[in-house]
């Protein structure tokens, strides 16, 4: 779910953003290699800038119960050095042609990507290439970068109330599918990793055929396949391992998790298990989002902040881009002086409203208005352009993409309480509550009987 803009100026942008993305679409062309990588060209002269990006189809959902993390681990390890290159090298080389470098994994796929002038792409791929298939993968590089991901995750999960409870909320709602574990994993998971592991995934999912590269900017098309063969085209493809990702069963009653930590406030979140963006559904899951929590004049805001001012803030959001069925939170931090629990009920009470009535004309239409604004909007952005093309090509095509609007325009308002009735029952969630603990207090020695303040 993009970040949601004030209403205010969605209409100022709406127009011109949706011409942009109309006009990048048509300039896409693509095509498959012997080896088979696929490249997809996206073409635009506005500015001397290109984004290029290898997406691979690995992440945390191919991994194993007892090593999870590794995708993660081996993100941190492409930055290490190549035969080549030595550590650290490929950043600072692009660094000094005036480009950036980063890279991110998630449950399906992971992400290396450089914004740098389309002048030194040949620089950047020649490096990309290089590291699909001649990663160093020191062992004492692994063994000192793997402690490096486990203090990762202390400061990002571990010591950080909400994103723990994000945690178990998902571990505990999904069971059998392994969107089960964290995209870094868990510490036992990664302290369990060798580097005779994860050389072996490496070998196993880096891959031309395993992978799709993504170039975004001024450059020409048969220039550009021409750059891909160049650099990509020798690269043999590995014989993969067969992946079997299990099914999540329906879920028959509700969860609930209780989570004690150290924090200010209490924390609620809930999840309910919804199909992803492959769904006809998906569009009308969307608009439910965004009626409930598009800003500041949607309904979650409005009821539960702005009137009852039970809550300091109050959200639903929908996770469309996976792979596999996935979630649609609804949650929040609860004012001083209440509780998770009435935050809980009051947003019960507003999901069972919509349930029962649809939404107006008026708020359907500054939903979808909003979503095609900030959707078409971020087509403005090289990266986000090459991103989405990038998220949709993992669910089957980057032809999608371009299906989205269309089809958020169809949604009614019937369809928005159908979804509701259907997604965002008791029986289909798991809620999740952050209850705080006090701070550590200085330890004081324990008080003799009949001694205590003095009167």
């Amino acid at each position: 779910m993009l970040k949601r803009l004030p209403f205010a100026v969605v209409l100022i942008l709406l127009v011109a953003a949706n011409a942009r993305a109309q006009g990048m679409s048509s300039n896409i062309r693509e095509k498959d290699f012997p080896n088979g990588l696929k490249a997809i060209i996206m073409e635009d002269h506005k500015a001397p800038l290109v984004t290029f990006q290898v997406w691979y189809r690995v992440g945390s959902r191919d991994e194993q119960a007892g090593t999870a993390g590794m995708s993660h681990l081996l993100e941190h390890m492409m930055f290490k050095g190549t035969k080549r290159l030595g550590p650290s090298e490929f950043s600072k080389i692009v660094q000094k042609n005036g480009g950036m470098d980063n890279a991110f994994t998630t449950k399906d796929c992971t992400v290396y990507f450089e914004d740098i002038s389309s002048d030194r792409l040949p620089i950047v791929m020649r490096m990309e290439a290089d590291r699909m298939q001649n990663l160093r993968l020191d062992p004492e590089e692994m063994l000192s970068e793997r402690d490096v991901v486990m203090e990762e995750r202390r400061m990002r999960t571990d010591d950080d109330p909400q994103n723990a409870l994000y945690e178990e909320v998902i571990a505990t709602a999904f069971k059998a599918s392994s969107y089960h574990w964290p995209v870094i994993g868990w510490m036992n998971s990664i302290k369990n990793i060798t580097p005779e592991m994860l050389r072996s995934y490496y070998k196993s999912f880096y891959s031309p055929d395993n992978a799709v590269v993504i170039i975004a900017g001024d450059v020409k098309p048969d220039a550009g396949f021409n750059l891909v063969q160049k650099y990509f085209g020798a690269i043999k493809p590995r014989p993969m391992p067969k992946v079997y990702v299990a099914a999540e069963p329906p879920q028959t009653g509700e969860k609930r998790v209780y989570l004690k930590k150290e924090a200010q406030l209490p924390y609620l979140l809930t999840a309910y298990h919804v199909p992803n963006a492959l769904s006809p559904d998906s569009y009308a899951l969307e608009g439910l989002a965004s009626v409930l929590s598009g800003g500041k004049s949607a309904r979650l805001y409005t009821s539960l902040v702005y009137r009852k001012q039970v809550a300091l803030s109050a959200f639903a959001e929908y996770d469309r881009l996976s792979k596999g069925p996935f979630a649609f939170y609804a949650g929040g931090t609860p004012a001083a002086g209440h509780t998770a629990e009435e935050l809980e009920a009051g947003l019960n009470k507003e999901i069972e409203k919509i349930k029962k009535a649809p939404p107006t004309d008026f708020e359907l239409q500054k939903a979808k208005n909003q979503i095609e604004a900030e959707y078409t909007m971020g087509q403005d952005s090289l990266f986000y352009e090459a991103e989405t093309a990038g998220m949709y090509e993992m669910l089957g095509d980057w032809r999608l993409k371009d299906k989205f609007i269309e089809n958020v325009r169809k949604v009614t308002a019937a369809d928005v309480s159908r979804v509701a009735r259907k997604y965002l029952t008791k029986d289909n969630s798991t809620v999740g509550i952050l209850v705080p603990l006090k701070g550590k207090t200085e330890e004081k020695p324990p008080v003799a009987p009949g001694e205590g303040h003095v009167r």
